[in-house]
């Protein structure tokens, strides 16, 4: 059985999607940009302000669906710029310390100018 996930501690989409969505107890998490929850815009203007925010957004995901960052068994990030990695990579690993699989890629645009975004799939009670 499908169930959508939503919460207000993160972003609502952007589109028509969901935060999440839990299948038995595998969660899939859209991409997370970095928007405040509350006004919708860009928190920060270099990549380490807007990973934190991403990483913040996408806990809060997680944690909605009865899951935690230490659930992640896959992360797919994706940057504009490649020269951020290694920035990204020291924020991302302060928050994501499991060691899941990952894929990062360099992406021409993300959606509303952000630098970087992370989607995850996790473990969830």
């Amino acid at each position: 059985m499908l169930k959508k996930i939503s919460t207000a501690a993160a972003p609502a989409a952007i589109g028509p999607y969901a935060q999440a969505i839990k299948v038995d107890r595998m969660l899939y998490t859209s991409g997370q940009i970095p928007l405040d929850p509350t006004s919708g815009t860009i928190c920060g203007t270099n990549i380490a302000q807007q990973t934190e925010q991403v990483m913040k957004n996408l806990s809060a995901v997680l944690e909605a669906a009865g899951s935690s960052l230490e659930n992640i068994v896959k992360t797919t990030c994706f940057l504009t710029n490649m020269s951020d990695f290694s920035t990204f990579n020291e924020i991302y690993g302060r928050y994501i310390t499991c060691s899941p699989a990952r894929s990062c890629v360099a992406v021409k645009e993300l959606p509303k100018g952000a630098l970087v975004e992370v989607e995850a799939i996790a473990l969830a009670e």
